[in-house]
């Protein structure tokens, strides 16, 4: 009997531990339309000679009788998994919207929107190189008792060190061109520190997003944070660039990223079945040859998209207003906490 009783004891208390140990990962690609997640790829735009190099591969690649059909080419793990198994918001022809509260729709207010859950319009309107005054939802989840010293940031723009405040806050942030942080490097981070050093830099202040990606992998099997970001940004940048074909490729790209993120926590024991993926984006941009830009000034640049899946993916009605001032508190709620700041924030989605 007592054997019985303390073997009901350490299965109540695994599962208590398995409730302290929920993971998520959040991964923002940047200035990602929300046409291109629900309609696949814009045929004007992927026409247009002047934005498009490779016009005859990206259309055999990329093109589709349908705009169902023309999504799930260019998401196809978002078509084919988080479609089926998540929720998807941000589909505005559906009457599912999400959009902005900032004033500026451009990427510093918009990354300080979704981290802080508030829309500072005084001390968050530019691009400039200034500690975040806000206190971000990592470094509140870094104080906790379940979180503190577990969580990581990952980011293509050297910006990010400045947007989550890794001074202030004591959050490892390793964005632009950084090496590892890893206090015990692997020989794989190594390799991935020389082999960015080696490579040809198209943005100076942007790293490619396969070297964001490879540290973000590396981290989940050696570090292993309960609260992961990664923030991929070639999106943004071949869209200023006024390249439609590596625009789309690179979207194409990181829903493969996502993937592989997905399917390692499903085989580390430590993840699995225990870890939400919540995605968005920090703006949207324009239609037609405005596609190239975004501000308040630019149709379109206010409205984004969210995606969440996993074992605690929110049971909402999709069809209704959402704001990206709300992802911040959802995140913490999805890991059992809430997330309280000085300035009034926007509330969880569910």
């Amino acid at each position: 009997m007592k054997r019985k009783i303390f073997v009901a004891l350490f299965c109540l208390g695994l599962m208590s531990l398995k409730g302290q140990d929920d993971k998520v990962i959040f991964v923002t690609l940047d200035g990602l339309r929300w046409e291109e997640l629900y309609k696949g790829i814009d045929l004007e735009l992927a026409k247009n000679k002047e934005y498009n190099k490779d016009m005859e591969a990206i259309l055999k690649k990329f093109d589709a009788p349908t705009e169902k059909e023309r999504r799930e080419k260019l998401m196809p793990f978002s078509w084919s998994h988080i479609a089926k198994h998540g929720l998807m918001i941000g589909n505005r022809e559906e009457g599912s919207k999400v959009d902005l509260t900032n004033a500026y729709h451009f990427s510093y207010p918009g990354y300080s929107e979704l981290f802080t859950g508030y829309a500072d319009n005084e001390r968050v309107n530019s691009n400039n190189y200034v500690m975040n005054p806000n206190v971000t939802v990592m470094e509140y989840l870094n104080q906790t008792k379940n979180y503190k010293n577990s969580v990581l940031a990952f980011g293509s723009w050297d910006m990010f060190n400045y947007i989550i405040n890794d001074e202030r806050s004591k959050v490892p942030v390793n964005a632009g061109y950084m090496h590892s942080l890893n206090p015990k490097p692997s020989e794989k981070e190594r390799w991935i520190n020389q082999t960015m050093d080696f490579t040809p830099k198209r943005w100076g202040t942007v790293r490619f997003d396969v070297f964001t990606n490879l540290y973000a992998m590396e981290a989940l099997k050696t570090q292993k944070p309960k609260f992961m970001t990664v923030s991929y940004c070639e999106t943004d940048d071949f869209s200023h660039d006024g390249l439609y074909n590596q625009y789309i490729t690179s979207a194409n790209r990181i829903d493969q990223f996502i993937q592989e993120l997905y399917e390692y926590t499903q085989q580390d024991p430590f993840y699995k079945d225990q870890t939400t993926f919540v995605i968005t984006t920090d703006h949207g941009r324009g239609e037609g040859d405005e596609w190239k830009h975004h501000s308040n000034k630019i149709d379109g640049a206010g409205e984004t998209w969210i995606m969440i899946f996993g074992p605690k993916t929110p049971k909402i009605n999709p069809k209704n207003q959402f704001y990206n001032n709300q992802i911040a508190a959802t995140i913490a709620k999805l890991l059992g906490e809430e997330f309280k700041s000085e300035q009034p924030i926007g509330k969880p989605i569910f």
